[in-house]
């Protein structure tokens, strides 16, 4: 049988990656997938780069448009990311009857529902595990694997560079702007690292795995996004004496309200785990994703979420999935979102003041006789109950001190409010600090 062909869009750090993964596996692949699966045109800006990267056997154009065009082109891999010009060459490759794999998690994120029904009126798949947590198939158990469960929550370390940033913080006991500068010098943080540390990129992902767990369109516009630019060392050090570490998590939860009505929560920012979780000891670079299921209960997906060849990973399996379903009635393969088209549900995205958790707070008081009381009465007035308080000897000589106080999960809303009443008393001398706390159990 013919091999598939496959025109890449773009032969950077992961398009190097897929090259070398399927030349290297052919074999292994062609047993997998019972058909060959060849990569027989490129287009890259840098056609010359590319050509040696490819060799002499591979096409490489300037100009992806020719790849679209080819027609013996079966699929198409776009890897150029962004949303502009990758967004027209795969709603044009879907118009010109092409499978496409795409690795660009900010396009699904802003754009999958657009994309997904251009794909489904023209009878093709479109293969996105390499978007989300780079080597870790979290897309397929998500689809697949964990089909029979109603998922409850989904809480994820999905950007391996604040991960890096957090892990460094605890160990050394430096501030995050220092540390960001290190993880530029060692290749973990881009030259321009907005997307990773303002937790963008986390967002981008999560907005997608909330999507296929819970049935719903795509919808990135709707996720409270906190990046880790305000994190101190300070924090780290408390939370790690209290028993509990600080990572950046993409949340994405299903629960009814008092009266009821479901809703989602889609969220990304730094979090309080405790330190026995196992997902609080993944450090570096490494991503991992915790799902609970009601039937399978808590399971968790570990591995490299970026680099050329665990992407190269996820980009091959989708190939080789594609490879077999390409003769498959398109009304009998998986849903691009796990869920029917016509069955996907209109469940709200709760705004942040809606969501429910805990809370960590750390406020520098005067230190004198009534602070903790007035603090503490003002939690109560809006109902927030207090799980535990810490509050630090003052140094000697200092009218000052650190209160550090953890509450029960509470209505964000509250807590807004009652921040503001605490920050405007006399005897709290700085802006507070307040870091969101899930028990992930």
């Amino acid at each position: 049988m013919k091999p598939i062909q496959v025109g890449l869009l773009g032969i950077g750090t992961v398009g190097s990656g897929t090259f070398k993964v399927l030349q290297r596996n052919q074999q292994e692949i062609l047993r997998r997938a019972g058909r060959g699966i060849e990569i027989t045109m490129v287009a890259d800006l840098d056609v010359a780069r590319a050509q040696s990267i490819v060799g002499e056997g591979v096409q490489v154009v300037g100009d992806a448009r020719a790849v679209i065009a080819n027609p013996e082109i079966d699929i198409v891999v776009e890897l150029i990311g962004g949303y502009g010009i990758a967004k027209t060459l795969v709603l044009e490759a879907i118009a010109a009857g092409k499978h496409v794999v795409t690795a660009n998690k900010a396009l699904l994120a802003v754009h999958g529902s657009e994309i997904f029904a251009a794909a489904r009126a023209k009878g093709v798949v479109v293969a996105f595990e390499a978007a989300v947590a780079g080597g870790i198939p979290i897309i397929k158990a998500l689809r697949e694997g964990l089909t029979a469960n109603r998922i409850e929550w989904i809480a994820g370390i999905i950007n391996g560079t604040t991960n890096f940033i957090l892990s460094e913080m605890r160990d050394k006991g430096l501030d995050f702007d220092v540390v960001l500068k290190e993880a530029q010098r060692l290749g973990y943080a881009e030259a321009d690292p907005t997307f990773d540390i303002e937790g963008v990129d986390a967002a981008h992902k999560a907005t997608i795995m909330s999507a296929i767990a819970f049935g719903v369109p795509v919808q990135f516009s709707k996720a409270y996004v906190e990046g880790i630019t305000k994190l101190s060392a300070t924090d780290i050090r408390y939370a790690e004496q209290l028993g509990y570490r600080i990572k950046l998590l993409g949340i994405t939860k299903k629960r009814m309200d008092a009266n009821g009505v479901s809703g989602i929560e889609l969220r990304v920012h730094p979090t309080l785990i405790p330190a026995k979780r196992l997902i609080s000891s993944v450090e570096g670079a490494m991503n991992a994703v915790v799902v609970q299921g009601d039937a399978v209960g808590t399971t968790m997906y570990y591995g490299k979420g970026a680099g050329s060849e665990p992407t190269a990973s996820a980009v091959v399996a989708d190939l080789v999935d594609i490879t077999r379903l390409a003769t498959a009635d398109p009304d009998h393969r998986v849903p691009h979102l796990a869920f029917q088209p016509d069955s996907l549900a209109d469940t709200p995205i709760l705004g942040i003041e809606l969501v429910q958790t805990a809370f960590y707070l750390r406020l520098r008081v005067a230190d004198e006789a009534g602070v903790l009381s007035s603090i503490t009465t003002i939690l109560a007035d809006n109902n927030i109950s207090i799980d535990a308080v810490l509050q630090r000897e003052s140094a000697e000589g200092e009218k000052q001190t650190d209160l550090i106080i953890l509450t029960h999960d509470t209505i964000e809303g509250r807590m807004r409010t009652a921040l503001a009443k605490m920050q405007s008393l006399a005897t709290v001398l700085a802006p507070i600090v307040s870091i969101r706390k899930e028990e992930l159990a």
